[in-house]
C-alpha cells in the first residue's frame, strides 16, 4: 500500500490556506492529494474555507453563511487572493483532492457537484460529522469517505464502520498504535494529521500509518525515505 502525502489546506505553512496559489503550489510541489475545507455561502456556492467566519484568513468579518458570494469575492484572503469555490479548484488543479464538508447541507451541494462532474474517482470526502459522512455516502455511491477525529473514543473503528468510511483520519498527536492496528485489521487507511516535524515523520513510520496531511512541502520530499 503507498504512503500518500495530502496538503493540508493546499501547503498552507507556506502559501495563504485554502487560496488556489496555495493549491497550485501544493500540486507543483508533489503532493499525492490535497485537502481542503468547504461551506455554504448565503446563496448556496460551495465556498472553500475553513473557519466558519472569514475573520481570521480574510480582510472581513463575519460568518460565511451570512455573506453571498459575491460579497465573500471582495474580500483578502491573503497576498491578493480571493476567496474560492470549489469548482475553481477543480479547474485550478488536476491532482486528486479531499475535501471536508461541515455539516449535511454541505454534503448535499457537493453530492451535486460529484454527480455532474463525474467526480467519484478523483475526491475522496472527509468530516468530523458521523452524519455528514453517512449522508455523502448515500447520495453518492462508490465516494470514497473519511471519519476525521480529533479526540475519540474506543468506539471510532466502529463509528467509520457504521457510516461507510474507508479511513480514519486522526490527529497524531493522539494516536496510538493500537488503534493504528486496529483499523488496519478492519480494512480501514489511516491517516495522521497534522505532520510538520521530523518527529512527526518517526511517528508516521513507528505506527505504519497509511498517509499524512501535512502544512509544508519539504515534508513530502523527507517522507519518502521516512514513512
Amino acid at each position: 500500500m503507498s504512503f500518500l502525502t495530502i496538503g493540508h489546506r493546499g501547503v498552507m505553512g507556506v502559501e495563504p490556506e485554502n487560496t488556489l496559489r496555495s493549491f497550485v503550489r501544493a500540486e507543483r510541489e508533489g503532493m499525492d492529494a490535497i485537502e481542503l475545507d468547504l461551506h455554504l455561502s448565503k446563496d448556496g456556492a460551495l465556498v472553500v474555507m475553513h473557519d466558519a467566519e472569514v475573520d481570521r484568513t480574510t480582510d472581513g468579518t463575519g460568518p460565511i453563511a451570512e455573506k453571498t458570494l459575491a460579497e465573500l469575492r471582495e474580500l483578502d484572503a491573503g497576498q491578493g487572493e480571493r476567496v474560492p469555490v470549489l469548482e475553481e479548484v477543480l479547474d485550478a488543479v488536476s491532482a486528486p483532492l479531499q475535501a471536508e464538508i461541515k455539516d449535511i447541507r454541505a454534503a448535499r451541494a457537493l453530492a451535486d457537484v460529484l454527480h455532474k462532474r463525474d467526480l467519484v474517482g478523483r475526491v475522496e470526502v472527509s468530516s468530523f460529522q458521523d452524519d455528514a459522512v453517512a449522508e455523502i455516502a448515500k447520495l453518492v455511491p462508490g465516494v470514497r469517505t473519511a471519519l476525521i477525529a480529533s479526540r475519540w473514543d474506543g468506539d471510532v473503528i466502529e463509528r467509520a464502520q457504521a457510516v461507510g468510511a474507508t479511513t480514519l483520519a486522526l490527529n497524531i498527536r493522539r494516536l496510538t498504535l493500537e488503534t493504528v492496528e486496529r483499523a488496519h485489521a478492519e480494512g480501514l487507511k489511516v491517516i495522521g494529521w497534522v505532520v510538520n516535524t521530523q518527529n512527526h515523520l518517526r511517528l508516521v513510520r513507528a505506527l505504519e500509518l497509511d498517509g499524512a496531511t501535512t502544512d509544508f512541502p519539504e515534508i513530502r520530499r523527507t517522507g519518502r525515505f521516512t514513512a
